[in-house]
């Protein structure tokens, strides 16, 4: 039992050991690059959500319409 807890415990610090030093390889983007793709990604999702708004609206219309003359 005490044989299998050492091994449990080894293998836990050697995982975080290796997530240590993978951690230390990342390359981090500059905090100007990050403003602006966030600015892009913000402004992308806004033109979607306002396409997808007018589409909505171009839908309700026609089916609307078309609910009517049934």
């Amino acid at each position: 039992m005490n044989d299998n807890f050492s091994n449990t415990k080894n293998a836990i610090t050697n995982y975080f050991k290796g997530v240590r030093t993978e951690w230390g390889k990342i390359t981090w983007p500059e905090k100007h690059q990050v403003v602006v793709e966030t600015f892009f990604v913000v402004a992308i999702v806004f033109v979607f959500t306002v396409f997808i708004y007018f589409v909505d609206i171009i839908f309700n219309a026609l089916l609307s319409g078309f609910n009517h003359h049934m």
